[in-house]
C-alpha cells in the first residue's frame, strides 16, 4: 500500500449498498479531501457482463477511492479485477461481510468466514490482476462459529497469500433469522477481540468498523492502538459530525469544514449533473444530514425531500432549502 493510502485509511467510509454512489462519495469527499471512500458493492458478474461504465465510472475528485467487489468464484474476482484496473482505483476490496440472503445464495459475502480456503484462492486470483493493493473486509466469525478462535484462523490463512490490510467489522454475522439492519444492530460488538488481533498480527494494518458514532470514537480507537477506523451509518446520516473536523484532527490539514461551505461547493457539481440531465434527489438525497443538529436542519430536509423529486428541481430548490438554516 502507497504511504499516502495508508495515512487515508486512518478514517474511511464504509461502502454501504444504495448509499454510496459517485454523488454520496461526492459529497463526503467535499468535507473531507483525506478520508477513504469505498464504492457500493458490485459483484463480480456485473463488472464482467454488465453495464461497465455505469457500474464503475466515478469522478476523478473523488480520489483516494476503492472499488468493493462481491463474490467467490476465484476466476470470476480475478476477471473482474482485471477489468476493474482500467479505471484506476486506488484499491480493490473482496466483501466478506455482508449477510443480506441476496448475497448469501450468491455464496459470498458473511458466508465466506466459513471458507477462509476459498477466501484465500479468491484474493490470490485477485492480488495476480490488480495495479493496486487488494484488501479485504470481514466480520470476525457467523453464526455458532467462536470468534476468538476464528478470526485469528482467518486472518492467518488470508495473510498468507499476499493480504496486508483488513477491514473488522467488530460483530458476528447470524446467517439466518436477522435480516440485514438486525444484522448491523443485534449481535454485540466486541472491540476488545479486534483490538485483540491487531496485537497479535502487528504487521498488519487493521481498521476497526461498526457502531462508531463519531470523530472522537474515532480518536479513541486509532490512540488504542487501530491503524484504521471505518464508518458507515454515522458517516451517511452525521455527516459532519465524523467527516467535518477529520482532515484537521487526523491529518493536521486546514480547519474544521462548515456545513455552509461544504452546502456551496456542491453547487457547481450538482449544476453540471443538472445539466446533464440528472436530477437533483440523485445527489441531495445523501446531504440531508449535512445541517444535522443545527438551527433549520428539519426545514432543509423537508424541502429537498418534498421537492427534489418533482421535474424541473434545481439549484433554485436547493437554495430555497439553504435559506430555511440560520447561520
Amino acid at each position: 500500500m502507497s504511504t499516502d493510502l495508508r495515512e487515508s485509511a486512518r478514517l474511511s467510509v464504509a461502502p454501504m449498498m444504495d448509499w454510496t454512489d459517485r454523488h454520496c462519495r461526492m459529497f463526503h469527499r467535499t468535507i473531507s479531501r483525506q478520508a477513504l471512500l469505498y464504492t457500493e458493492m458490485v459483484t463480480a458478474p456485473a463488472v464482467i457482463h454488465g453495464k461497465r461504465a455505469q457500474l464503475l465510472d466515478y469522478s476523478p475528485e473523488e480520489h483516494p477511492v476503492a472499488l468493493q467487489l462481491g463474490g467467490s468464484d476465484p476466476a470470476e474476482l480475478g476477471e473482474a479485477t482485471r477489468i476493474a484496473a482500467d479505471w484506476g482505483y486506488d484499491e480493490i476490496n473482496l466483501n466478506v461481510g455482508c449477510p443480506s440472503d441476496r448475497v448469501q445464495s450468491g455464496a459470498f459475502g458473511a458466508v465466506l468466514m466459513k471458507t477462509p480456503d476459498l477466501v484465500a484462492r479468491c484474493v490470490e486470483e485477485m492480488i495476480k490482476a490488480s495495479p493496486v493493493e487488494v484488501t479485504v473486509k470481514c466480520r470476525i466469525a457467523v453464526d455458532d462459529q467462536v470468534a476468538e478462535e476464528v478470526l485469528p484462523a482467518f486472518l492467518r490463512k488470508v495473510s498468507a497469500v499476499g493480504v496486508t490490510r483488513f477491514t473488522l467489522h467488530a460483530r458476528k454475522a447470524w446467517l439466518q433469522g436477522l435480516s440485514p439492519k438486525e444484522n448491523r444492530e443485534i449481535p454485540p460488538l466486541d472491540y476488545p477481540l479486534v483490538h485483540a488481533m491487531k496485537r497479535e498480527f502487528p504487521h498488519l494494518h487493521l481498521s476497526l468498523n461498526g457502531g462508531v458514532a463519531n470523530l472522537a470514537q474515532v480518536q479513541e480507537h486509532l490512540a488504542a492502538g487501530m491503524d484504521g477506523v471505518m464508518v458507515g451509518r454515522a458517516a451517511y446520516g452525521e455527516p459532519m459530525d465524523v467527516l467535518g473536523g477529520a482532515d484537521a484532527a487526523l491529518w493536521g490539514q486546514g480547519a474544521e469544514r462548515s456545513p455552509f461551505d461544504v452546502a456551496e461547493e456542491m453547487k457547481p457539481y450538482i449544476a453540471a449533473h443538472l445539466a446533464r440531465g440528472g436530477r437533483l434527489h440523485q445527489i441531495t438525497r445523501h446531504m440531508l444530514g449535512l445541517f444535522h443538529g443545527r438551527p433549520g436542519a428539519r426545514g432543509w430536509r423537508r424541502v429537498l425531500s418534498e421537492g427534489a423529486t418533482r421535474d424541473g428541481a434545481g439549484l433554485a430548490l436547493y437554495d430555497q432549502a439553504l435559506a430555511q438554516l440560520q447561520r
